[in-house]
């Protein structure tokens, strides 16, 4: 067991290492929140609430929900499948305080142990300039005595409006709720956000890959591509939940199902882009053509 604990952290020292190659220090600012910059755009992660990121802007302009109600703005990580903890959000994975320090340039975030499910979350944030990215990697620590599987999944909360896009086949409801008028077009899964009074979601085998487009500017998140095997039970690659009313839109992703033995991890990288954008929030080739400029 020791060896195997200096195994991981030598093997945890040499990512950070290898992040440290084109990270831009962190700083900190209020207490418990840290900023990451990279030319215009600045990512502020609030170590105190959960280890969310609780701003994406470019400039003066935000992307990310600012909402201040519970589970309504930011962005977010918990543990896939839902159906293992229901609801509400974990507190050690969604709301409780992590513990942070700047390593090699890279933020780093522990949480506390849940002791419901004996699952440790650790998030690493950094910057690459040369590629314009913030980069994330979750990992999720299995610290029970008991073999687990697991998948990591992210939540990124947005206002209600713009247009939303990646590409696939379908968009199946899930969770027993309704879908979403999505539009199959220009070579992609597109919609444009939109009112109900009540709960909506979708499922989505995407291809690694995800965008937003609104107030002047495209959000795109690239990640793994899964096979439609390897979510776990009825989840996805691409989930997308939108809150009743003109409030706030979810887009979602996750990783693997992977299965952890006691004192195993498993880690999972999402890349981060904000870029002005001039073209129109509706489905066209033009935009779709930025976005896949961005994730190539």
């Amino acid at each position: 067991m020791i060896m195997k604990r200096i195994i991981t952290v030598i093997a945890a020292s040499l990512s950070l290492a290898g992040l440290n190659l084109y990270a831009q220090t962190p700083v900190k600012t209020e207490e418990g929140r840290y900023t990451l910059t990279n030319g215009e755009v600045t990512m502020t992660v609030d170590a105190q609430r959960g280890g969310k990121i609780i701003s994406f802007r470019h400039a003066d302009t935000e992307i990310l929900s600012q909402t201040r109600f519970p589970n309504s703005f930011g962005s977010t990580f918990w543990t896939s499948p839902q159906s293992e903890w229901n609801w509400p959000p974990v507190p050690e994975y969604d709301r409780n305080p992590f513990e942070a320090e700047i390593v090699s340039g890279t933020l780093v975030l522990n949480g506390q142990k849940s002791e419901r499910f004996g699952y440790r979350i650790r998030k690493v944030f950094a910057v690459d300039p040369e590629d314009n990215a913030f980069v994330i990697t979750y990992t999720i620590i299995n610290e029970s005595d008991q073999t687990r599987k697991v998948a990591p999944w992210e939540i990124s909360r947005v206002p209600n409006g713009g247009i939303l896009f990646f590409d696939a086949k379908e968009a199946v409801p899930a969770n027993n709720m309704e879908g979403l008028p999505f539009e199959f077009t220009k070579k992609a899964a597109w919609y444009t956000l939109d009112e109900a009074r009540v709960n909506r979601k979708i499922n989505a085998d995407g291809k690694g890959w995800l965008a937003f487009s609104d107030k002047g500017l495209l959000f795109v998140k690239t990640f793994p591509d899964l096979k439609a095997s390897e979510p776990a039970p009825a989840e996805a690659e691409i989930q997308i939940f939108a809150n009743p009313g003109k409030t706030f839109v979810e887009i979602e992703e996750q990783g693997a199902y992977t299965t952890l033995q006691p004192g195993e991890e498993v880690s999972w990288t999402v890349r981060w882009y904000l870029v002005p954008n001039d073209l129109p929030a509706e489905p066209s080739k033009a935009l779709l053509k930025k976005a896949l400029a961005i994730v190539r």
